[in-house]
């Protein structure tokens, strides 16, 4: 008789980590910039569609990288780092710290450090949090302690970096992929751009 297997552990959806206002500015300017190269394209003459064609080639890939495009995706053995141009994997038994100072970094076992694109910093919002943690300090408060979003994000990482590097799944190495889905038609278009100006 066999015994039974143990059931396997849960696994649970990835947390994902954004900056809204990237994404709300990334959104802008690629409605502003659609709306005024296909005035151009539309409207222009001579080499003016072209060169608005190009433009977009160009620039709707870059935009699009640094604003939308920036995330991190954590678990409970991993996480991804999706930055502008490249996506980082990193299992957590590779991860040896996480921290935020002017920018969120993730620093890999040999000392290797990635950015967190998508988890800016912001020194107004740590100036008002210490405030608010001052005043309730002085009330004698015994409210949950107010720190930065970014912060926040970070000790949430770190916990979930401390708890899984023991895990069988979270064991591995660093792997980097380039994003040449963002890399080759912002190349193409910039070189198009300068091919036409040149012939202008």
């Amino acid at each position: 008789m066999t015994s039974p297997t143990p059931p396997a552990e849960p696994t649970y959806a990835d947390r994902v980590y954004r900056s809204p206002g990237g994404i709300a500015g990334g959104a802008l300017l690629l409605a502003l910039g659609l709306w005024l190269a296909g005035d151009a394209i539309v409207r222009g003459h001579g080499s003016a569609p072209w060169l608005a064609l190009a433009g977009l080639l160009c620039g709707v890939p870059l935009v699009f990288a640094f604003t939308v495009r920036p995330a991190v995706f954590a678990n409970d053995d991993r996480m991804r780092v999706r930055n502008p141009f490249r996506t980082i994997t990193l299992p957590w038994a590779a991860v040896a710290d996480v921290r935020a100072g002017y920018s969120s970094e993730v620093f890999d076992q040999g000392g290797t450090k990635y950015q967190l694109w998508s988890i800016p910093v912001s020194l107004r919002q740590r100036k008002k949090a210490a405030r608010a943690q001052g005043r309730a300090s002085s009330t004698a408060s015994d409210d949950e302690p107010r720190t930065a979003a970014a912060d926040r994000t970070i000790r949430e990482l770190r916990e979930l970096a401390e708890r899984g590097a023991g895990r069988d799944g979270a064991q591995g190495s660093v792997s980097v992929r380039w994003a040449y889905e963002v890399i080759a038609p912002a190349v193409a278009g910039a070189v198009l751009l300068v091919v036409l100006l040149s012939v202008t």
